[in-house]
């Protein structure tokens, strides 16, 4: 589907006879009444135009276009045929579009004399349009960053108890609810300049910069009406900027809640070793490890010290001191924050993301010399998180991680997110403990060996996914189809469903995917 397409959309809707476009100016929808309508807020840069006209143009008439800057063919978008009409000139490129069962003769001018055809179909000189006025900068360094339109987009995300906000440029925001997308059909389609404006009203200072800089930035927002902090992410593709926003609740979870059992939670107790929790991304890894955190800022006289990116939940002070410090703002970088950490007397590192080589050695490290470091990884299994972490280093190396990984790895937590029958959302967690056999094979390289050690190590907090996929089915929590489609492994999930006696096989059975 053209890019272009999602505006023609509009016309039938709308009682329009045509679309007209053209650089630096809002399109606007012909009216057959003459009181023409602005489509978007905002007006189009003449590199969005170029794009838009590009993508439709057939590839018999680039050569005439190229050459003398004129094309007009008909174009197919959903159920309706559109005339289009390519116009390059020395104001811009122009784009009109009119159906051809509706369209007038000529096309009515519209106001300020955008587009005026005269006799035979020859547009118009335009008129050298007047500079924009320049927009006021606003003050970057309030710590009051706010915007109408976000204020009303994430009071609307809330009040679906959704987790995601997605903004994309030609596009209707997109709120994930339990899972899924939803349209956001009210605030209709948002252009990329709307977009920019509100972008930068949000942003910190240091964010903003780095977008300007790297066309990519992370940062948190505090969604003060919402009673809630927001994790931004601010991007730009092919059809300009955009930006993604996760919901991360004022109010850390109780542990009960999420399901983590008593012999997770009791990993907050722990003096020394490498706690890892690790999932794909947006599986609540975050939530699970504040949880963690949180219950040891509880029973604990310590000092806790995270390293995140951006600092997500917000620990206050309960019987540990918590300082939390932000990669690319308040330390470099991951590695260096973790580096810097050995010299401020912590008890409890918290390391929001391990994703090089040098930021897992360190923390490996960390834990080897006495220290409880948490961790997360984007693996979709605890043996295959072992893995992960020996293949980074060199081969020379290998064996020394082994050993490294065996002596400190106390648990590694792996969850991935299901939809709850009924509606909501739970997770689904594999645990394994590392006692003394495991560990001896870890040493060994042994970890194939590992999924059976946990089926005869059940008593002391071992489960496998399948397992655990299997009890959420039995207890009437999660649809067949639901668990199937997130196991990690789907052949030996399977085989567990056989061993527990439900008899259903996606593969031999027609729509049953559907």
């Amino acid at each position: 589907m053209a890019q272009l397409d999602k505006l023609l959309a509009h016309i039938a809707p709308r009682g329009g006879m045509g679309l007209s476009m053209e650089a630096d100016r809002q399109p606007m929808l012909l009216m057959a009444s003459g009181v023409d309508l602005a489509l978007l807020p905002n007006p189009i840069p003449s590199t969005m135009i170029e794009m838009l006209a590009r993508e439709v143009l057939p590839h018999h008439l680039e050569e005439g276009w190229n050459s003398r800057g004129e094309a007009s063919f008909d174009h197919v978008a959903g159920s309706e045929t559109f005339r289009l009409t390519l116009t390059r000139g020395p104001q811009g490129l122009r784009i009109q579009a009119a159906a051809p069962s509706r369209a007038p003769s000529a096309l009515a001018p519209l106001p300020g004399g955008t587009l005026a055809p005269l006799p035979g179909g020859t547009l118009t000189q335009l008129p050298p349009r007047p500079p924009a006025p320049a927009r006021p900068q606003p003050d970057r360094s309030s710590a009051d960053r706010t915007h109408p339109l976000t204020e009303a987009l994430f009071a609307e995300l809330i009040k679906r108890k959704g987790s995601d906000l997605h903004c994309s440029s030609f596009e209707n925001p997109l709120c994930r609810v339990h899972g899924d997308l939803e349209d956001l059909m009210d605030f209709g389609i948002l252009g990329p300049n709307q977009l920019l404006e509100v972008m930068e009203a949000i942003a910190s200072p240091q964010a903003w910069l780095q977008f300007q800089e790297h066309n990519d930035a992370d940062f948190a927002y505090a969604f003060v009406s919402g009673h809630c902090r927001l994790r931004v992410n601010f991007f730009l593709d092919r059809l300009g900027p955009g930006f993604v926003c996760r919901v991360i609740p004022n109010e850390i979870p109780d542990p009960a809640r999420l399901g983590l059992e008593l012999p997770i939670q009791r990993l907050a107790q722990l003096a020394k070793g490498l706690v890892l929790v690790t999932g794909p991304t947006g599986s609540g890894k975050s939530t699970t490890l504040a949880a963690l955190i949180d219950l040891a800022n509880q029973q604990r006289s310590d000092h806790i010290l995270t390293i995140e990116d951006p600092i997500e939940f917000v620990h206050q002070r309960k019987r540990c001191l918590v300082n939390q410090r932000e990669a690319g703002n308040h330390t470099e970088s991951f590695k260096s924050g973790l580096r810097a950490a050995l010299r401020e007397d912590p008890d409890i590192v918290m390391v929001g993301e391990m994703r090089d080589l040098e930021t897992i050695a360190i923390a490996l490290e960390t834990a080897v010399t006495g220290h409880l470091v948490f961790g997360t990884l984007h693996t979709s299994s605890a043996v295959g998180t072992i893995d992960r972490i020996v293949d980074q280093f060199p081969a020379e190396r290998q064996q020394q991680i082994r050993v490294m990984l065996a002596d400190s790895l106390k648990c590694v937590v792996s969850q991935i997110l299901l939809k709850r029958k009924g509606g909501g959302r739970i997770a689904a967690l594999e645990s394994l403990f590392i006692n003394p056999a495991i560990s001896n094979l870890i040493r060994e390289g042994k970890n194939f060996q590992i999924p059976s050690a946990m089926q005869t190590g059940r008593a002391y907090g071992q489960k496998l996914m399948n397992d655990v996929l299997i009890e959420l089915i039995q207890s009437g929590q999660v649809e067949l189809k639901e668990a199937y489609l997130k196991a990690p492994d789907k052949e030996t999930y399977m085989a567990a469903l056989k061993r527990a006696g439900i008899d259903w096989d996606p593969r031999t059975q027609p729509g049953a995917l559907d």
